[in-house]
């Protein structure tokens, strides 16, 4: 991209503003273009795409961590903070979204539940092309090797021009490495999605007046079956996932092709 205007990228997460994951992401991207960081203020981890409609939204320049960054939290979501970002302080001068780095693996159907890629989710209804990068760990997590990836994505993705023609296009990754140092990564693959089989807990407790119920993320049993991004992290690989906002499940289509006009006449039929 050299000799090129430099592009901008646009960061948020679901850890909060201060989670250190996303200052790793953005001293490096800013080697290759200006960053802002439009991030949750306080934890928003399972938020999903959440949006808020039924309060105000609260937003405030921060000191960054990151010499050159500019930087902004949000009293809301990771949506919420894209949606913010693009339409009111960058105003759709924006080339590339990034969520993370997210400390744990966002795989298989936690997809649909995650505020990692729900941020990023953003970024792609707007026609942007998007990122959502998570390391597989909580505790001594090695950022380095996510972040390095942030920045080779992010030159092959605005390449001009593009070795595919993906600048022009949006496009949705979901990426998530093992917590390995760069050395120790055994290689990298495309995937898809892994079932899961699991069941949320539900505590039950009182607070001298009245009950109240805590849900519990139990342990999640993958299906690692082999080109699946649980699979692929698990044997210490780098899994890159393309997503899409389309969940239409077409393999069902022609069992319901079959049934719709029965379902449509009992319908007429108990209205009149």
């Amino acid at each position: 991209m050299a000799g090129k205007k430099q592009p901008r990228f646009l960061i948020t997460n679901d850890d909060g503003i201060y989670a250190p994951g996303i200052w790793v992401l953005a001293e490096n991207l800013k080697q290759v273009g200006k960053v802002v960081i439009v991030a949750p203020d306080r934890e928003q981890s399972a938020i999903g795409t959440a949006i808020t409609l039924h309060q105000p939204l609260r937003l405030k320049e921060i000191e960054p961590l990151v010499k050159g960054v500019k930087a902004y939290s949000v009293e809301g979501t990771p949506s919420d903070s894209i949606i913010l970002a693009l339409q009111l302080l960058l105003r759709n001068k924006v080339d590339m979204v990034f969520s993370g780095i997210n400390e744990g693996a966002n795989l298989g159907d936690d997809v649909l539940l995650s505020g990692t890629v729900g941020g990023a989710m953003q970024g792609y209804l707007h026609g942007l092309p998007a990122v959502a990068i998570s390391v597989n760990a909580w505790e001594n997590v090695h950022f380095e090797a996510a972040a390095i990836l942030g920045v080779i994505l992010a030159r092959k993705l605005l390449s001009s021009p593009p070795s595919v023609n993906i600048a022009k296009k949006r496009i949705l990754l979901n990426v998530n490495l093992p917590n390995l140092p760069v050395g120790g990564i055994r290689g990298i693959e495309i995937t898809h999605l892994a079932g899961r089989s699991y069941f949320d807990l539900i505590k039950k407790g009182h607070d001298g007046k009245r009950d109240y119920y805590w849900i519990v993320r139990g342990t999640p049993l993958w299906e690692v079956e082999e080109g699946t991004d649980a699979k692929v992290v698990q044997d210490g690989r780098i899994s890159i996932t393309p997503i899409h906002s389309d969940l239409s499940l077409r393999e069902n289509n022609e069992l319901l092709y079959s049934v719709s006009s029965e379902i449509f006449r009992e319908l007429r039929d108990a209205g009149r």
